[in-house]
């Protein structure tokens, strides 16, 4: 995005002609029909090209989020998953001279913008309100401890660069989503109780530790918008790895509930969850009692998403409703643990 405070029409108006510009570089007609999909923090568009009839992804990154060699990092995984791990991830189109990633000028911009294209992988976002849900979480779960197996073990490419989701770039110095004090309708009540929610999280998961066992490189956002269940085939895919980095490996169960954390069958999900993973891989008792913690790390990271994105349609759905359900969370966690 160019900023998010620009609403998605204006969005769409402006990268537009980037996109264009990229069609020719993987051979795609000039005149695809392009459909955007999404924007975040970056747009994503599919294009049905007519000459072949085969529709694909181009994914336009946003400035100041992630530079090429982070870009190329996340493209590196992506790859390694699905061929060494079986974690279906969709696959990275070339340019037609080779490029995995394209950086091309944006009219008014001084840096370029990159674009990667993807395959079209079939399948549906799981449905919240699915009473399937909790089988879904339990295959959630053994795939992403899949993916935090190979985590371990993979051997990275030489310059491998992603940013960390610690508490410094959750909420500290860093801040990668911006402050969740200017998020939407956080008055000085909402302020007192998510400052006690944040200093309990800081001490919390510094108790926890970021030993190997329990920290690694992690998908980051495995929320059910980034999955792709095939009804034909009972797969599941995981898509958009743009905040793939390094944090607690329970952190991905936290962004798999997220937006619903207050859901009253959040403990029959995370039961689910754990009972997969740990079909793959061991999660002693003590760290299973700390999802919780997670959880909260994730909605109050969303707090500030949703304040420092407010063009996005999602930020706009949520607002302030979602602030205060985030209070009134906080103050059951607090509590149980503060």
């Amino acid at each position: 995005m160019t900023g998010h405070d620009l609403s998605v029409e204006d969005v769409a108006a402006r990268l537009e002609p980037v996109v264009r510009r990229a069609l020719p570089e993987y051979g795609l007609a000039p005149d695809a029909v392009l459909s955007l999909l999404n924007v975040s923090e970056n747009a994503t568009y599919a294009v049905d090209d007519p000459a072949s009839g085969a529709r694909t992804v181009l994914r336009v990154h946003r400035h100041g989020y992630h530079d090429g060699p982070e870009i190329e990092s996340e493209l590196a995984w992506l790859e390694a998953l699905r061929t060494d791990a079986g974690v279906r991830t969709p696959r990275v189109l070339p340019t037609r001279d080779g490029r995995r990633l394209l950086a091309l000028p944006e009219d008014g911009w001084p840096d370029p913008r990159h674009v990667v294209h993807f395959e079209w992988l079939p399948g549906v976002e799981p449905s919240p309100d699915d009473e399937r849900l909790p089988a879904s979480f339990e295959l959630l779960g053994a795939i992403t401890a899949r993916m935090h197996d190979h985590a371990q073990r993979w051997r990275r490419p030489p310059g491998f660069a992603r940013f960390s989701w610690d508490y410094e770039g959750a909420f500290g110095s860093v801040a990668q989503w911006g402050r969740w004090q200017d998020g939407v309708a956080v008055g000085d009540a909402e302020r007192e109780v998510l400052g006690r929610l944040d200093a309990t999280l800081r001490t919390r998961l510094a108790r926890f530790g970021s030993g190997a066992d329990r920290y690694g490189l992690i998908h980051a956002d495995l929320r059910l918008a980034n999955l792709l269940a095939d009804g034909a085939t009972g797969d599941v895919a995981v898509i958009d790895f743009d905040d793939c980095g390094w944090s607690w490996f329970l952190y991905d169960f936290g962004s798999a509930v997220s937006f619903f954390e207050h859901d009253p069958r959040v403990p029959e999900l995370t039961d689910a969850w754990v009972r997969g993973y740990r079909t793959v891989r061991t999660l002693p008792a003590e760290d299973e009692a700390e999802i919780p913690t997670f959880v909260m790390m994730r909605r109050l990271l969303l707090v500030a998403w949703i304040g420092s994105h407010s063009g996005t349609d999602l930020a706009r759905s949520m607002g302030a409703e979602y602030t205060a359900g985030s209070v009134d969370l906080a103050e059951d966690y607090l509590a149980r643990f503060g």
